[in-house]
């Protein structure tokens, strides 16, 4: 296995500013990629300067990606810097509230879509065009096992979405020599976050429910446990390289045995 996968390509890489987004970025800088750090917190600047203390080109894309309009700000930073975007790798995502669906308001239910499947829906839609003129790319989107959980039923129905997209545009684009795939995260070990997507602390029944989200989570993998940054940038970065070259259209669960 070459240590140097991804040498000269354009990569982009969104939610890049933490968590497995960023993980993803550094683990491609190492690699030889030229990355456009897409997120819409200034923390993403952080992660540029490591990127480029790495020895990699590391460009900036701070927009929002709920938006059409962001994604087609980030393809043109993209083409703009480095003339192509040979793989995409779409990671915003996320559940914002923490309770059974019965508590859910319907702005809530709208919010979740929007952020967990608006990003790869937009991202998608933007770089196709440009991979279907190059006849050439690799999509991979970041799926979740939480397809089947509990507490967060708008997540899971955005991540379903995901997996529909990923297999149908798969089916669509092969012919034109692009490839699409998931990775389904299962839960992840990773440091508090720096931005929160939800600012208000959790009451003590949110804390509960929580806490059901954690068990169901571990009871629900064969390892019984969570798993690390690193093995789900393992398996984003396989599924992006040559290395998966015979392999589109796929889900990929990343839960230590839970398929989602």
């Amino acid at each position: 296995m070459s240590a140097r996968r991804f040498e000269g390509q354009a990569v982009i890489v969104t939610g890049a500013g933490q968590g497995i987004g960023r993980g993803v970025a550094l683990a491609l800088a190492r690699e030889g990629a030229r990355l456009v750090l897409a997120d819409r917190s200034a923390i993403v600047e952080e992660v540029a300067a490591e990127v480029r203390e790495l020895g990699a080109t590391g460009v900036v894309a701070r927009g929002d990606l709920e938006t059409w309009e962001g994604a087609t700000e980030l393809n043109d930073i993209a083409i703009a810097a480095f003339g192509r975007v040979d793989v995409l790798i779409n990671n915003v995502g996320g559940t914002i509230w923490v309770q059974p669906y019965e508590e859910y308001k319907p702005e809530q239910i709208e919010a979740e879509i929007r952020r967990s499947l608006f990003p790869t829906l937009w991202c998608c839609r933007a770089v196709l065009p440009h991979m279907v003129k190059r006849k050439q790319g690799v999509i991979v989107n970041v799926s979740s096992v939480a397809t089947r959980g509990i507490y967060r039923i708008p997540y899971s129905a955005a991540k379903g979405g995901v997996n529909a997209l990923t297999a149908s545009l798969a089916m669509e684009h092969a012919q034109d020599g692009i490839r699409i795939n998931a990775v389904a995260t299962g839960g992840t070990e990773a440091p508090p976050r720096k931005v929160p997507r939800n600012a208000q602390p959790l009451n003590e029944q949110e804390q509960r429910w929580y806490q059901g989200i954690v068990d169901q989570t571990k009871a629900s993998s064969l390892m019984q446990r969570y798993g690390t940054i690193a093995e789900q940038v393992n398996a984003i970065l396989f599924l992006a390289s040559d290395e998966s070259s015979y392999i589109t259209g796929s889900v990929l669960p990343v839960g230590g045995g839970d398929q989602g």
